[in-house]
């Protein structure tokens, strides 16, 4: 795992949030998907990054429908995977099956995806990934073993208080889930899933520390919605640029890889109107930027998303990573210009610190949290599905307020020592 990956992933949905096969919440967005959008879109990544492959995800009704246009346009994604070497998967509970369906029924639910996909993609046709949003260790568990899909989008770093899922607590580049919490990395062979498991959309670490859609939102980063929508053409490329930047530099050579990923809804195109974009303005700006990462890293590198999480369980059979980043907050990445954030990742735990640019003696420990301890998942359907450790970046508890580093207790001081904190301060 050497040099930079752009990863994108394309939904085709019919109803804005398919919670369940038979629950369907928000827009129906059939009137908003035609061959002639998802040509649209392919056209705009082939312009930007020539040779580049992305990921298809069906929802369960964009699959079933026997409306003429649903039809055409899976033919036409079936070919762009002929032609492109795309890849073509489902997208289960529209990002949020665990929030409306038992494990059992998720189960269920992908196995009856996956055999929609076969209808129109052949008989022996599995999917390199699922595009999940969140998924339970459960339901990642089933994918690996009957399946043999290894790779699941099945975590959504950062998200708290957005949408209809919340799931806090994760580590943002590939790991291996505990058969515990899909948020927790597996700690040993007895507790080890067989399915990379990775985020949905790269985010701005220091806009990441926020809940909700307040005055940052957490998603602020890669993805399409909370740039080039919310923030406008002009600071939404800045932002997308700065967090590509983020992790295409500095993190890289941390990690020895860079990684960059966001989930674009085909609908979005329709939606960009009610934003001041003009006709093929809004997927404009997504040509500009795949373009621009081109020009600035000729040799990075766009896999479908199954084929990364591949090429990262192909070089890491466990869960041996060790990640670091680091982040001056800019203005245009919607983040505080003068804050410096810097997360450790391990598979014991994840910590982060935060300190003034000006004075870096001023640190603070704003997350901790620790994976050798036993973790569970919700029993039922629930919206949170958050794994908080002793203190959460999120400060949505009283215990967690920021902490100097004098002031933690053994255990957090013993994680700095493993780090080696206390020999680069």
């Amino acid at each position: 795992m050497r040099g930079n990956y752009l990863t994108i992933n394309a939904i085709i949905r019919f109803n804005q949030i398919e919670a369940r096969p038979d629950l369907h919440i928000g827009e129906d967005e059939s009137g908003m998907h035609s061959v002639a959008s998802v040509e649209n879109f392919r056209n705009a990544v082939a312009k930007g990054f020539p040779g580049g492959r992305i990921t298809w995800a069906f929802t369960w009704k964009a699959l079933q429908s026997e409306l003429p246009q649903y039809a055409a346009i899976r033919q036409r994604v079936r070919a762009f995977a002929l032609q492109y070497g795309d890849d073509v998967t489902y997208n289960p509970g529209a990002y949020f099956a665990n929030a409306y369906s038992t494990r059992g029924e998720v189960n269920l639910e992908l196995d009856g995806g996956i055999a929609m996909l076969r209808g129109f993609m052949g008989e022996e046709y599995t999917p390199k990934s699922v595009v999940a949003g969140f998924l339970s260790a459960e339901n990642q568990r089933h994918l690996a073993e009957k399946w043999g899909v290894h790779v699941c989008q099945g975590n959504i770093w950062s998200q708290y208080a957005i949408d209809n899922q919340d799931g806090d607590g994760s580590v943002c580049y590939p790991y291996y889930p505990s058969k515990e919490h899909f948020c927790k990395p597996a700690q040993g062979a007895a507790d080890f899933i067989d399915c990379v498991n990775l985020d949905g959309w790269t985010v701005d670490f220091l806009a990441g520390r926020h809940k909700g859609h307040g005055e940052y939102s957490s998603r602020t980063g890669a993805g399409p919605i909370e740039t080039l929508l919310f923030r406008g053409a002009l600071d939404g490329m800045r932002i997308l640029q700065s967090t590509t930047h983020l992790h295409f530099e500095e993190n890289r050579i941390h990690n020895d890889f860079g990684w960059v990923t966001a989930s674009w809804e085909n609908c979005l195109e329709y939606h960009s109107a009610q934003y001041g974009y003009g006709a093929g303005a809004f997927l404009g700006k997504l040509t500009e930027w795949l373009q621009w990462v081109r020009r600035q890293w000729p040799a990075a590198q766009m896999p479908t998303l199954g084929e990364f999480g591949l090429q990262w369980r192909n070089a890491h059979p466990c869960n041996d990573f060790a990640y670091r980043f680091d982040e001056d907050g800019t203005p245009e990445s919607g983040s505080d210009a003068d804050l410096h954030i810097r997360w450790y990742m391990r598979p014991q735990f994840r910590l982060a610190l935060l300190w003034p640019k000006k004075s870096p003696e001023q640190v603070r420990v704003i997350d901790f949290t620790r994976y050798d301890l036993p973790a569970k998942e919700p029993k039922s359907p629930v919206r949170n599905w958050s794994l908080l450790g002793d203190i959460n970046q999120k400060q949505t508890r009283p215990q967690d307020q920021p902490l100097r580093v004098a002031d933690c207790g053994e255990e957090i001081k013993r994680a700095l020592r493993a780090v080696g904190y206390f020999e680069t301060c």
